[in-house]
């Protein structure tokens, strides 16, 4: 019995190149498919860009993404509401299913929102969604502000997106509140009491504001069909537009990633979009889909029910706004009542209006600004594409923690009579304290949190320079004795000397022809003082000069001493002789 040892006819030789598999019909049709929008859209060239633009992996960049997560699915969750809500101050007698309501008299918005929760399927299930979600989406629109803040990453060149993030969380804020308002039920319908007297004390337009936002005096009905209008229309285009605006610049401009090995202001080091970051963010999005819905069908929200249609007579006991408008009623709180001024005829109610109607926008103007201030202090005109760790800018981590220490004494603020009812305290009592904390405490935590940036710094620095113990005793000819460290830097290390050295803006005296000093402009008298508040105590990295001295040889002390003390004075990274981050 023989065995052929023939070839087949296709097998391959050594060195043929095998033949790819043709592309399937599906294939075939979503290619031709794809050719004929390209054909008239145009869209292959900046589609494939994007699919091949690099993010950075992170945990912190997904704080972002839960916020866009969160809109998507309050979107969602109120197209379907939309569905069966009547946005409508007409009265009704309810007859559904809620039998402690049964023949109460209500609007039809209340009437339709208990309709929803109790006889539509899933109907309560999809407001606990929509209601989750819009809380989740502002905390996470806040908490991704506090990101991009303390490292640094609205520095040039994403002012822009700074201040469209400011947009939105502002737009954020009043979108929750009207969406709130819109059942009208008890506690809603007592916000928007609170609201109309807020608008009531503007300066001499307050009576006229309201009369055309009520269509004539509280509560009017017209208030309902309007906050509806901005609720599901107006604010949810403007939202979607600029949130469009927001990724568009993450797109276009480099993505920021934390300082690590091989990692600069030229590159981006991460996975590109398709198809490695596409499909965690799909998987993410549903892990945030899935967390709210856990929470919406384990934990009650806004159970309107229990409150009843709203009434101008009564006011709920102990009824407190969302924690994302619980500053501004704090502010109201804590502002004392001598500011009413009556003159000409005329009161004026700053006390009240000051909280109510300049606070808020105040906050996210004071915000949106702060990039552009701190450019002006630094003169720093370069782009940043590395972040920074929040140690390295003790100023602004400072500026940062007093800001979420004023708004922290505001929110606890809103709810002193609650404190003094369960405390047994007085309530004046308790709004002196939290009137003394608003001054005291923000630049208490200012002055504290960045001793702690410097002692970290400095920190840092001691970790560089004493280098890994290597257990190796060393005598010296002269009998000393020292311990043999290994200066070389490792990948952690390097992170603690890349930061860029810093120092006070000095003003140099300009001389005109003839010799004669010129005094120093406003502005630069201005920088200079803010400059030195930045950066007189600044703790500077580790300099190659300081590294090499650092080598324990027992003679390096004072080289090492004094390259600490001039370094202030001769920093490289100062340009045209301003501090820089």
């Amino acid at each position: 019995m023989s065995t052929s040892t023939a070839r087949p006819a296709d097998a391959l030789r050594d060195g043929d190149t095998p033949a790819e598999a043709p592309p399937s019909a599906a294939a075939r049709t979503v290619g031709g498919v794809a050719g004929w929008v390209d054909d008239r859209t145009g869209v292959a060239k900046p589609v494939g860009y994007l699919m091949k633009k690099v993010f950075p992996d992170h945990w912190s960049f997904m704080l972002g993404e839960i916020a866009m997560y969160s809109m998507i699915i309050c979107l969602l969750t109120g197209a379907f509401l939309t569905f069966w809500f009547i946005p409508s101050a007409g009265h009704t007698v309810y007859d559904g299913s809620y039998v402690p309501l049964r023949g109460v008299e209500m609007s039809q918005a209340y009437a339709s929102t208990l309709d929803i929760s109790f006889d539509i399927k899933g109907g309560l299930i999809i407001r606990q969604i929509h209601h989750w979600a819009a809380l989740l989406f502002i905390v996470a629109l806040t908490v991704h502000m506090f990101r991009v803040f303390f490292t640094g990453a609205f520095r040039k060149p994403r002012e822009i997106n700074w201040v469209i993030g400011t947009v939105l969380a502002l737009l954020a804020i009043i979108e929750g509140f009207a969406g709130y308002s819109l059942p009208d039920d008890l506690l809603s319908g007592t916000g928007i009491r609170a609201m109309a007297g807020f608008v009531q004390t503007s300066p001499v337009i307050g009576s006229y504001l309201v009369y055309g936002i009520f269509g004539g005096p509280f509560p009017g009905e017209m208030i309902i069909p309007r906050l509806y209008s901005a609720h599901i229309l107006l604010l949810p285009a403007i939202l979607v537009g600029l949130f469009t605006a927001h990724i568009g610049l993450v797109f276009v401009q480099k993505h920021t990633q934390f300082p690590g090995p091989g990692r600069t202001n030229e590159n981006v080091v991460g996975f590109p979009v398709m198809p490695v970051y596409a499909a965690k963010a799909g998987g993410f999005f549903f892990i945030v889909f899935g967390v709210i819905a856990l929470i919406s069908a384990l934990v009650q929200i806004n159970p309107i029910w229990g409150y009843g249609p709203y009434d101008p007579s009564p006011v709920t006991a102990g009824s407190q706004p969302d924690w994302y408008m619980g500053f501004a009623d704090g502010a109201l709180r804590l502002l004392p009542g001598w500011l009413e001024i009556s003159a000409f005829g005329y009161t004026f109610s700053p006390n009240i209006a000051l909280g109510a109607l300049v606070l808020l926008p105040l906050v996210y103007m004071v915000l949106g600004a702060y990039p552009f201030v701190e450019r002006f202090v630094t003169k720093d005109d370069r782009e940043h594409h590395l972040l920074d760790r929040p140690r390295n800018a003790p100023v602004r981590t400072g500026i940062g923690m007093a800001g979420i220490t004023a708004y922290t004494v505001f929110m606890f603020a809103a709810g002193n009579d609650i404190m003094a009812i369960k405390l047994g305290m007085s309530i004046n009592d308790i709004t002196h304290f939290f009137r003394i904390g608003l001054f005291v405490l923000p630049p208490l935590v200012f002055w504290v949190t960045k001793r702690i940036c410097l002692s970290l710094q400095r920190a840092d620095r001691d970790t560089v320079l004493h280098g890994r113990e290597t257990g190796t005793i060393i005598r010296t000819p002269d009998g000393k004795y020292f311990e043999r460290h290994d200066t070389e830097l490792t990948p952690a290390h390097w992170i603690l000397v890349q930061h860029d050295a810093v120092a006070p803006y000095e003003i140099e005296a300009d001389v005109d022809d003839n010799g004669v000093s010129r005094r120093a402009g406003r502005s630069d008298r201005v920088r200079a003082a803010l400059s030195r508040f930045y950066f007189a105590d600044a703790v500077n990295p580790v300099t190659p000069a300081e590294l090499a001295a650092a080598h324990h040889d027992g003679h390096a002390d004072e080289a090492i001493e004094a390259s600490a003390a001039g370094g202030a004075r001769a920093i490289e990274a100062q340009e045209e002789g301003a501090g820089r981050y």
